[in-house]
């Protein structure tokens, strides 16, 4: 339904690896992809646990199937094939001759850099980026129809209600996805936790506000935190150091894999204009589209936050061959002066002459001024 700009990587990696991984959140499209690019090859999805069982109680003769390799699916639920396949990839040396495939990105890559490093191609695919969501004609492409919606492809594919799919997807990801990882023995605490981070989207994160509210120790925040970052729920973007500002925040903003989670887990039917999380939303849904702008081309995304104890703050820092590109975020359909004040500021102290405001109007404007929909310009 959707071509994905990830594509011509992928098959690029084919030909250069034995094996190719694709990781990424549960539902981002990966089987499909997968199942697109290579449909000469056999697939066998783990999930089902008769093949699940076989490949973990006999890798070698479950292999012996697949003489020309194979699509394996979920491939992190049968660890044991992996040595198997560093053997026969070794032997071989055919390029493209296993695609693996895991949603969850922790175990996946515990057992590729056991087993696998230097054999295989590593893909990272998140949900649908704006761009692939509106090179579909058939597809509303208001901004925030998208935000509230999120970007997963069955959202669009099978045209279910975000409230469903998402109480769904939850409900999946903390009942058995999590449990595979760590033994979460409060999963109410845990869904509290969720939305109490998804409230927070855009913020400095702070372990012992978000431990004190949600009535848990600061070692057990921290483990949460791992786990929806190891699992594509949620990231945290870095502050940017140097020695021009020595005295800037050491804690990290959070930020969401998909917005649409972020509505979900807050009961955010409607974004209106002067709807309190509506900034909050728009950044997480810029920063969230450059990322996977970066990762669609196999690039670190080389993306951080700046702010010092002052509060002078610019939104993005994105560093590229030692050049400093600061970006602010405004959800504003009309611009101000005002926007361009700490823009202003870091270019004084840092010497960098290259900036950008990225706002939430249609037009782009003298003194690098992008609208969201030519945000990527930014990255060029």
């Amino acid at each position: 339904m959707f071509k994905r700009s990830i594509e011509a990587h992928v098959l690029k990696l084919a030909s250069q690896f034995p094996v190719v991984t694709v990781t990424g959140p549960r539902q981002s499209g990966k089987t499909t992809l997968v199942k697109n690019l290579f449909q000469d090859k056999p697939y066998v999805n783990l999930e089902e646990l008769d093949l699940r069982q076989f490949a973990k109680n006999d890798p070698k003769a479950f292999l012996a199937f697949y003489k020309d390799g194979a699509v394996i699916d979920e491939a992190q639920y049968a660890p044991e094939l992996f040595s198997y396949i560093q053997a026969r990839v070794d032997h071989n040396d055919v390029a493209g001759e296993f695609i693996l495939t895991g949603s969850q990105n922790f175990l996946m890559m515990e057992k590729i850099t056991q087993s696998l490093a230097g054999r295989v191609g590593i893909v990272e695919l998140l949900p649908l980026s704006y761009l692939e969501i509106a090179s579909n004609p058939d597809e509303a492409h208001d901004l925030y129809d998208v935000i509230r919606q999120g970007s997963y492809p069955r959202l669009y594919k099978s045209k279910i209600d975000p409230q469903v799919f998402y109480k769904t997807y939850v409900q999946t990801y903390v009942e058995r996805d999590l449990r595979q990882i760590k033994n979460i023995e409060n999963l109410d605490t845990f869904q509290r936790f969720m939305k109490l981070c998804a409230a927070r989207v855009g913020q400095l994160f702070s372990l012992s506000a978000v431990a004190m509210e949600c009535g848990i120790s600061q070692n057990t925040v921290k483990d949460w935190l791992s786990l929806l970052k190891t699992s594509y729920i949620a990231f945290t973007l870095p502050p940017y150091f140097n020695n021009f500002n020595k005295r800037a925040v050491k804690q990290q903003k959070l930020y969401f894999y998909d917005t649409g989670l972020v509505c979900s887990l807050l009961d955010i039917d409607n974004i209106t204009p002067l709807h309190p999380f509506k900034g909050a939303l728009f950044e997480n849904f810029i920063i969230l589209e450059l990322i996977k702008y970066r990762w669609n081309q196999l690039k670190k995304h080389n993306l951080y936050f700046w702010r010092d104890s002052h509060g002078h703050e610019v939104d993005l820092i994105f560093e590229q061959y030692d050049v400093l590109r600061p970006i602010e975020i405004k959800a504003s359909q009309t611009i101000s002066h005002d926007f361009y004040k700490e823009l202003a500021y870091f270019q004084g102290i840092s010497n960098c002459q290259d900036g950008y405001l990225i706002y939430g109007g249609s037009a782009d404007l003298p003194k690098n001024t992008l609208s969201w929909k030519n945000m990527y310009c930014a990255l060029l």
